[in-house]
């Protein structure tokens, strides 16, 4: 165990407040702090005539960048070399770093930690979200000689190139996955004959009387295929006039706003007995007909995806609807119900790998913190 001293951050680090004119004819690239302390990157490129603030902080390699706003979330980070030239604004602070005392990659490593983000929560007002230079300047940060913030980078720096390449495998696996269920769902539906929802799996309502003194567990459908989620429990006398059914385990659930975006999923024994409000569509497939997998799959593919784009009428986002007349009527194809329940086997044995990844990469992704914590909490860079 180390013992390291404790330095505040004025003494190797200094605010760096200088402006440029935007010029209405040049190019400019924009960063965008992220929250989570998960760095910077480009937030876009446009013309110095769309900017509105003619006057712009230019960004340089291996600066200490913090969003005034942001930095309670973990907005900060340093500057990396793709991003030297960048602009930000004055809602943006930077700070020179001084090498000869403090490696940029130490400062980048060490702001991770939750000890370093518990010093941003805690500066600053109490009723004013945002932060000031002098707030940074004040934290503190253990400062080891240049050898041993050496050590501590590249040890970090090589745990962090096989986490990424550790993910990088995962992502890969899972689009390998998606495509072969994909080519065996076409071969599944190779000459199938077309069918309407309202035959296949038509609507079942089961509506709640609501009790003022009672409590409704809502149910919640996630967009682009991910699932269900649980809502709070909403109490009786806050319903009003809203009308609430019941969902049952195994519905194949649409979410009228947002059926477009994928918003449809299967409801899991978890969710049996939650309720949905009248912008939760239940069906029910016919059991000798189809399963509910295979058409949960179905509204996944493009070709699915289109129909319910076009079952939505209206403008952008919440204005799309998906209205029962039009689903109803929406023809899916149907093979014979065991080439599904042959799909569906599949579908099962991909997420059972799935969840094996999931588990992989959860391990993965809980690397970099416990090191962390080891390395600034216990002080040790035993390699």
């Amino acid at each position: 165990m180390m013992d390291w001293p404790n330095v505040e951050l004025r003494e190797v680090i200094s605010h760096r407040k200088e402006f440029v004119e935007i010029s209405p004819g040049e190019v400019y690239s924009r960063c965008r702090v992220q929250t989570s302390s998960r760095g910077i990157v480009l937030r876009d490129r446009v013309s110095g005539s769309e900017i509105k603030t003619p006057k712009q902080q230019v960004c340089r390699t291996g600066e200490f960048l913090v969003a005034e706003i942001d930095a309670k979330l973990g907005g900060y980070g340093i500057v990396p070399e793709e991003l030297k030239g960048a602009i930000v604004s004055s809602h943006y602070f930077l700070f020179e770093i001084d090498e000869d005392r403090l490696l940029r990659g130490f400062l980048d490593w060490y702001s991770r930690t939750p000890t370093f983000l518990e010093q941003v929560k805690a500066r600053g007002s109490t009723n004013y979200a945002a932060i000031r230079p002098s707030n940074v300047l004040g934290y503190t940060i253990p400062l080891p000689s240049l050898d041993e913030q050496r050590r501590v980078v590249q040890r970090l720096d090589r745990v962090a190139a096989l986490v990424e390449e550790r993910r990088r495998a995962i992502d890969a696996a899972e689009r390998e996955t998606q495509a072969l269920l994909l080519k065996a769902f076409q071969r599944a539906i190779d000459g199938a004959p077309l069918r309407p929802m309202s035959e296949v799996a038509p609507l079942v309502r089961r509506p709640v009387e609501i009790d003022l003194d009672g409590t409704y567990p809502e149910l919640g459908v996630r967009s682009f295929g991910k699932g269900t989620f649980h809502k709070p429990e909403l109490p009786g006398a806050e319903v009003g006039n809203k009308k609430l059914f019941r969902i049952n385990a195994g519905d194949l659930l649409f979410n009228i706003v947002f059926a477009w975006e994928g918003a449809v999923a299967v409801a899991q024994p978890k969710d049996d007995g939650r309720v949905g409000s009248h912008r939760f569509l239940s069906c029910v497939p016919a059991a000798d007909t189809a399963t509910v997998e295979f058409l949960r799959f179905y509204f996944s593919t493009r070709e699915g995806l289109e129909k319910l784009g076009k079952a939505s009428p209206g403008g952008a986002g919440r204005n799309r609807t998906l209205g029962l007349k039009k689903l109803e009527p929406l023809n899916v194809p149907i093979p014979s119900i065991e080439r599904q329940h042959w799909f569906d086997r599949l579908q099962t044995k991909a997420r059972e790998a799935r969840a094996i990844r999931a588990s992989t990469a959860q391990e993965v992704e809980d690397l970099i913190p416990a090191m962390l914590h080891e390395i600034f909490n216990g002080r040790s860079t035993a390699a």
